[in-house]
């Protein structure tokens, strides 16, 4: 079935276009007419939340099964067919690889033995079903995952353990000292893909609730390091979304332990991507899809950071999933969303075209 012919999807993303910032939902093909060809495309998923079947840890939940391995070949199949022309026009290309914004499993934010083996089995799953490197998996392309919270909210977990023993057999990547977040280049765009949250917590600090693993650190050093002043177009990754975490910076506030971003962690993110040329920044979580620019603070702007957050792609829980489709050409990156509303039985894309200029 050529998933890209099927009539556009009626489901509550489309309810939400309106005050988006988003381009093309009239005449989106004009949006790519005279467009330089694109040097490179990739897939962005998020919140796969592979779970296993608590009375029988060993196996599979069968909805999460069916709705993961629909989605593969989904993305196996898409490369090749016609993009409609209400998303723009055009044809997929073959994508350099799959991010994944987090949340890969489900039960990594719970403890017990029987928990325990379940993240064994989703863990496994997950291997199983994405792989690494485009071969040793379904899914036919490399992919480059972020953790997020039901991986593991504080570290050492399976899956968190799992993600440093998978960076270390990537190809040309430059990886943490903790050996969790890591970096490489795709042509002219710098990828950085930065875990749960982006912050420090050092000796003296009140808990995070989400522990950042030092990636503001790992940031700053590798973009000094791989892009300075180069005017390198930088694309970032992480799970958790932004805007509501945005707010002002008091260390002493006694809401902080329980916000998921620190508000200091997050106003400090905002000024380390200052002097650099961001593409574009992935992040899932929040199940919803949408598009925003960010400007440091909690309401979305009319310029500043393009914030792009894809819905949850293969969770159990809905008969609703999307991903990303990327496209970067020398003047700009292309985002395009393809959707089911049938766990992956069709698809079809959204009539939505985001186009973020890559100049300064």
């Amino acid at each position: 079935m050529d998933f890209a012919s099927l009539p556009s999807l009626n489901r509550r993303q489309l309810l939400q276009t309106a005050g988006m910032g988003v381009a093309g939902l009239a005449g989106a093909s004009q949006l790519v007419a005279d467009q330089p060809a694109a040097t490179l495309s990739f897939f962005i998923v998020s919140d796969t939340h592979f779970l296993a079947q608590r009375d029988n840890p060993g196996e599979l939940d069968k909805a999460s099964q069916t709705t993961n391995a629909r989605l593969i070949d989904t993305l196996n199949r898409l490369p090749g067919t016609a993009i409609t022309e209400s998303a723009g026009g055009g044809v997929v290309l073959p994508p350099r690889g799959v991010l994944h914004a987090g949340d890969l499993i489900d039960t990594g934010d719970k403890q017990g033995k029987v928990q325990e083996a379940m993240q064994r089995t989703e863990w496994d799953a997950f291997q199983r079903e994405f792989g690494l490197n485009g071969s040793d998996g379904r899914l036919k392309y490399p992919v480059y995952e972020v953790h997020g919270n039901h991986d593991g909210p504080r570290g050492r977990t399976i899956a968190v353990e799992g993600i440093k023993a998978r960076n270390q057999q990537r190809k040309s990547v430059n990886v943490s000292d903790d050996g969790l977040h890591y970096s490489w280049d795709w042509g002219p765009l710098h990828c950085v893909n930065l875990g749960i949250v982006v912050g420090q917590q050092k000796d003296g600090d009140k808990p995070r609730r989400y522990d950042p693993h030092q990636s503001l650190d790992f940031l700053t050093a590798d973009l000094q390091k791989h892009v300075g002043d180069s005017g390198r177009p930088v694309m970032l990754t992480h799970h958790i979304d932004i805007l509501r975490y945005s707010v002002a910076c008091q260390l002493d506030d006694p809401l902080n332990t329980g916000r998921e971003w620190h508000p200091c962690d997050v106003a400090a993110y905002y000024r380390a991507l200052q002097p650099y040329r961001v593409a574009a920044i992935f992040y899932g979580h929040t199940h919803r899809r949408e598009r925003v620019s960010w400007n440091g603070s909690s309401k979305p702007a009319d310029q500043g950071l393009p914030l792009f957050n894809v819905d949850n792609s293969s969770h159990f829980h809905s008969e609703q999933q999307a991903f990303f489709y990327c496209e970067l050409t020398t003047r700009e990156l292309i985002v395009r969303e393809y959707a089911t509303s049938d766990r992956w039985q069709s698809g079809a894309w959204s009539s939505l075209v985001w186009r973020q200029p890559l100049a300064t």
